[in-house]
């Protein structure tokens, strides 16, 4: 419990400290124009004046109408998304655990994915994608009130949007495969209701508002000139007015997850005979292939936060690609160095990492910058699951922390750095003057990424603290032992993965 405390409060002395850091930021680069900092840094489609357009000044603006090739392509990242979790996620935890409790792992997966995947629709939606205030939107849009087929939502171009109800899966899909990543934490001893309460507490007051905070605004076409930029950019989430920058979810999925997961641990308890008993994975195969689908619908993750199929789609596409090969082979040679031996499950481990890092920075930085993110994200989440872990002495069983919050802060803070322009980076997009903003600063910039991160320790701590404690007095949290003995897959579910 000390070593939990300690935590939230290195997470609470990051963000208040770096917040009162940013007070004190010049006027100048990324710092002063926050609300420019959390889009990609690619012209949009719309910025380019036509040669041809005769139109007059005052002629009406045609409503912007989405484009097929866009749709079908956040069409295909959504299922890719899915993909992720369901098989991709399951298989990978699930041989991970021992037989006795894969099919428990299993179902906690498929379950959570379709709870949240309701609440997303019913009301998670409306209040992480809609104008409220800094850290929740409003219930304008619960049950999807008023998202026809009709409705559009705005992209990172001017001009250029998508169906909004493709938006509100891809973004679902996330909401489902953050709070997946949770179940790694406190696998083969927790209630099967215990997950569910927890989820749908965790999932209402730490995701929602984490994803309103980081990736909420109205939009660029309001971005007109610096009386526009200040009105748009107060209606924006907390972290997105900060000047954040996290493509596709190092802070709101993996931190996030990673924190909840790590309280659980601590709450919840080690498993019986953790440090005296053999907990080996009962089978790398499915472990493998899980890994392997996962990088594969990575791809719809990363480069589906473009929100367009273009070019910035494909430098998240090929950086995270990039990322995750550098990673695998970066954790293999340090084990492989340590151990005496390369492990398929060492591999696995390295390719996820490399997934989580490179994700915050896939849209922002080059080619360089995402093999230096994947190489270093192989070496530090491998001491995040050994080192880190034997120091915070939690009994994390899939080692969600040392890979998730390890690699995730590692990925956002390096994302501040291999953003910049001189190092092959994007930079950051000015949407009144319609070009690369001047003046990138690393250090202001990293130090914005510190701030988010922090908070989202903070915010993730608390939250799942409390929520773990309800859960606790309410149906509990833990498994008689007996039960554990034998294992979730009988005694929770009444059913095995497997017959011999």
């Amino acid at each position: 419990m000390k070593k939990l405390i300690a935590i939230l409060l290195a997470g609470a002395a990051i963000a208040l400290g770096g917040a009162a850091l940013a007070e004190d930021l010049p006027a100048s680069g990324a710092a002063s124009s926050p609300a420019l900092a959390a889009v990609p840094a690619t012209p949009p489609a719309s910025a380019a004046p036509s040669a041809t357009s005769t139109a007059p000044a005052a002629a009406p603006v045609a409503t912007p109408v989405p484009n097929k090739g866009d749709t079908a392509w956040l069409i295909v990242a959504s299922a890719f998304v899915i993909l992720m979790s369901i098989p991709g996620l399951a298989m990978f935890y699930g041989g991970m655990v021992r037989s006795k409790n894969m099919l428990s792992v299993l179902m906690q997966v498929f379950i959570v994915f379709s709870l949240i995947s309701v609440l997303w629709v019913v009301y998670g939606y409306s209040l992480a994608f809609n104008e409220g205030n800094a850290f929740f939107g409003n219930l304008d849009k619960l049950f999807l009130k008023g998202v026809t087929p009709d409705s559009a939502a705005a992209t990172f171009s001017k001009g250029v949007v998508i169906p909004e109800l493709v938006y509100v899966v891809f973004q679902g899909a996330f909401a489902a495969i953050t709070c997946g990543l949770i179940v790694g934490a406190f696998a083969e001893r927790i209630r099967f209701s215990a997950v569910l309460l927890f989820m749908a507490l965790w999932f209402t007051f730490a995701y929602v508002p984490m994803a309103h905070m980081v990736w909420f605004w109205t939009g660029p076409d309001a971005f007109k000139d610096a009386a526009s930029l200040a009105a748009e950019t107060d209606k924006a989430g907390w972290l997105f007015q900060k000047g954040a920058l996290d493509f596709a979810g190092g802070t709101v999925v993996h931190i996030n997850a990673a924190v909840a997961g790590l309280v659980g641990a601590y709450l919840i308890g080690k498993r019986v005979g953790y440090g005296r008993e053999t907990m080996a994975p009962h089978s790398l195969t499915t472990t493998m292939i899980g890994a392997s689908l996962l990088w594969f619908g990575w791809f719809g993750f990363n480069a589906g936060s473009a929100l367009e199929a273009n070019g910035v789609a494909a430098a998240a596409f090929l950086n995270t690609w990039v990322a995750t090969a550098c990673a695998t082979l970066a954790w293999m040679l340090a084990e492989w160095a340590m151990k005496g031996k390369p492990s398929m499950l060492g591999a696995a481990s390295g390719a996820v990492a490399g997934l989580v890092a490179i994700t915050p920075a896939c849209g922002f930085v080059g080619a360089v910058g995402a093999i230096v993110i994947g190489l270093a994200a192989g070496v530090i989440c491998l001491w995040g699951v050994n080192g880190l872990k034997r120091l915070l002495g939690a009994d994390d069983s899939l080692d969600v922390f040392g890979v998730h919050g390890v690699g995730g802060a590692l990925g956002a803070t390096l994302t501040g750095v291999f953003a910049a322009p001189s190092l092959g980076g994007a930079g950051i997009w000015d949407y009144v003057a319609n070009k690369v903003a001047d003046g990138y600063s690393i250090a202001d910039q990293v130090l914005v990424q510190l701030i988010a991160v922090g908070t989202t320790v903070l915010w993730s701590g608390v939250v799942a603290f409390v929520a773990y404690k309800i859960v606790d007095l309410t149906i509990g949290l833990r498994v008689p032992e007996e039960e554990e003995r034998e294992g979730l897959d009988v005694t929770s579910h009444g059913e095995t993965a497997y017959h011999y």
